[in-house]
């Protein structure tokens, strides 16, 4: 075993890229959240915007697009999801999970002839030669444009939540939608925008698997991210710095994971590669084993159908 050819700099650069799909997808998944909607088709919509994005940037020559594709392509699966619980109040767990096994088989069709092509290359940003400073340049200033758009997400949410009143009814339609609706705000027009957006961003991560981590298409890719994501949000206590974190260290379980198995580590690769999703699960449930807590942080209307004649 050689523990000396891991690289704390590049595995903490790594780590960054490896968390950056589950980050979108999750600060997505909380916005939806807090809008009181429970959307479990976060991997169908991930893979989706997966295999737009690949698509789009293969044939256009242009990573930008294929990103402005994936976050169209998954928008359209969750206003569809939206449409189905919002307006004809079907239920919310048995259509989220429909949304998934749909995201899968489409993408599988869509993506029959494109498997073993290679997408354009995604440059990463250079802030004016700073990505050559020890330490410090690999981790902050040599990392691709979407590593920093999630970090911003995440600001951008707190802020959001926090600080604008937009942001305001928003929390408000998720603890009553009831009492929103009373107040005279539009809880079906609240929870559309929010629907929309989680699925943009879930398409944001997809293609950032497709178009930056892999690259290319592979079916199934997600490998369950989707669902990872949905568990980082609720142990978070909805949460975006939580969520932060969460993500996070997912990604650095898997990078960390990675490099044991390059070292030569006598583990099987099978526990390996399960690790990353066992560690990322049994550490957000001991922080959030304050069930009181927990139960305190969940929006109260999370999952319950609105009635407009209510």
């Amino acid at each position: 075993m050689d523990f000396g050819s891991i690289n704390p700099v590049l595995l903490i650069a790594s780590l960054m890229v490896a968390s950056t799909p589950i980050l979108l997808a999750a600060m997505g998944e909380l916005m939806v959240e807090k809008s009181g909607v429970l959307n479990l088709g976060v991997e169908g919509m991930m893979i989706v915007g997966a295999i737009s994005g690949f698509i789009v940037a293969v044939e256009t020559g242009s990573p930008a697009l294929g990103f402005v594709a994936a976050a169209a392509g998954a928008t359209v699966m969750a206003l569809l999801f939206a449409v189905l619980t919002q307006v004809f109040l079907s239920n919310q767990v048995a259509t989220g999970l429909g949304l998934t096994l749909f995201g899968l088989g489409v993408s599988s069709l869509m993506g029959q002839g494109y498997v073993g092509i290679r997408p354009p290359a995604s440059p990463r940003m250079e802030f004016f030669g700073l990505s050559d400073l020890p330490v410090v340049g690999p981790i902050v200033f040599n990392q691709h444009p979407m590593v920093y758009v999630s970090l911003a997400l995440v600001a951008g949410v707190w802020w959001y939540f926090r600080s604008t009143r937009s942001g305001l009814i928003l929390r408000a339609v998720g603890e009553s939608h009831e009492a929103a609706h009373a107040l005279g705000y539009s809880v079906l027009g609240t929870r559309f925008a929010a629907i929309a957006f989680g699925g943009a961003c879930a398409g944001l991560g997809g293609a950032f698997l497709s178009l930056v981590i892999v690259p290319q298409w592979t079916e199934g890719m997600t490998a369950g991210r989707g669902w990872i994501a949905l568990a980082i949000v609720v142990f978070a206590s909805w949460r975006a710095w939580r969520v932060l974190l969460g993500a996070y260290l997912f990604g650095g379980v898997t990078v960390l994971q990675l490099n044991l198995q390059a070292a030569g580590i006598a583990i099987p690769v099978e526990l390996l590669s399960m690790s990353p999703y066992l560690i990322t699960i049994l550490v957000l449930v001991i922080i959030s084993s304050d069930k009181r807590r927990a139960a305190a942080s969940a929006p109260a209307s999370l999952g319950r159908p609105f009635h407009a004649s209510s």
